[in-house]
């Protein structure tokens, strides 16, 4: 079960601390349980509650109204509503379908903006906020590696069908592999990338999760490609990071080496001199497009 403060709750939720005492106060809506320093701690029952409200309010029902409601009620209005509007509570969704490991909410919230927009625009709008939240679940140990492993993988069947429903593209130049090092299994960014460079018709070769390095360069050496792609998010040590990127580079002194992830950030003093770094799918798109001469310049 989590405990949230409510700083957390407030994150969470995006109803500012402030107002939730108001509420409190006012309304007796949650009476938390309190540690002996006077903190507010709040369960996962009422973090659901507390996202129902602000669905509620998303459509436009007043505070002073849903107070008056039982909780019962409160889930009653929320399923009458039956969640089909994707646009104004959307993380508020798939945080309850986290929470409450609801895959059919999880499925007709972001289904339903991929289908009124994009899979990208979807990523970007929605996605990426979201784990920003789920890492503050982390962070404060209020999310257990089941409940993170239920929506990941949910969050990956999305990405590898909208990529199944491409079409695979002519081999032309440059072609791109990606791939995660040995250490690494956090694939739902390197497979966003692969939907998002097959959806510009670039021909790729995706070699999945935990690759080791001599396998790499067996891969490179048989298919012979102008680009790599790599995401490093699991926490290592810089000098591994050094080494690894360095090896790479003499092993492989004319490949154009791109590389993103948090870790890549973190370390990017000594990884830049053997690789680019990609900061986002926009600076991918816009790596991809400069010359391979480009490249090298960077690296000189």
């Amino acid at each position: 079960m989590g405990v949230y403060k409510i700083k957390d709750v407030e994150v969470l939720v995006g109803i500012k601390a402030h107002t939730l005492r108001i509420w409190e106060q006012r309304y007796g809506m949650l009476v938390p349980e309190r540690t002996e320093t006077k903190i507010r701690l709040y369960t996962d029952e009422e973090l659901v509650y507390l996202l129902n409200i602000r669905i509620l309010m998303d459509h436009g029902m007043k505070i002073s109204h849903i107070a008056a409601l039982t909780p019962t009620e409160i889930r009653t209005r929320v399923h009458e509503i039956k969640l089909a509007t994707p646009l104004g509570a959307t993380q508020e969704k798939l945080i309850l379908a986290l929470v409450e490991m609801d895959e059919c909410l999880f499925h007709t919230t972001l289904g339903e903006i991929i289908e009124n927009s994009s899979l990208e625009h979807a990523f970007h709008e929605c996605l990426i906020p979201f784990f920003d939240r789920i890492g503050v679940m982390w962070l404060t140990n209020s999310i257990n590696p089941a409940q993170e492993h239920f929506i990941s993988n949910l969050i990956r069947q999305k990405i590898v069908a909208a990529i199944d429903r491409l079409p695979v593209p002519e081999k032309n130049a440059p072609v791109v592999m990606l791939y995660l090092p040995e250490h690494e299994w956090h694939e739902i960014g390197i497979l966003f990338y692969q939907y998002l460079l097959r959806s510009k018709s670039y021909f790729t070769i995706y070699l999945g999760q935990s690759l080791p390095y001599e396998s790499l360069l067996i891969a490179l050496d048989k298919v012979n490609p102008d680009i790599l792609l790599t995401s490093w998010l699991t926490s290592v040590e810089e000098h591994y990071v050094k080494s690894y990127f360095k090896q790479l580079r003499t092993a492989r002194p004319h490949l154009t080496i791109l590389a993103g992830g948090a870790q890549i950030g973190i370390h990017q003093d000594v990884v830049s001199p053997f690789a680019t770094l990609v900061q986002s799918s926009e600076v991918l798109l816009e790596l991809l497009k400069q010359p391979r001469s480009q490249f090298s310049r960077e690296l000189q």
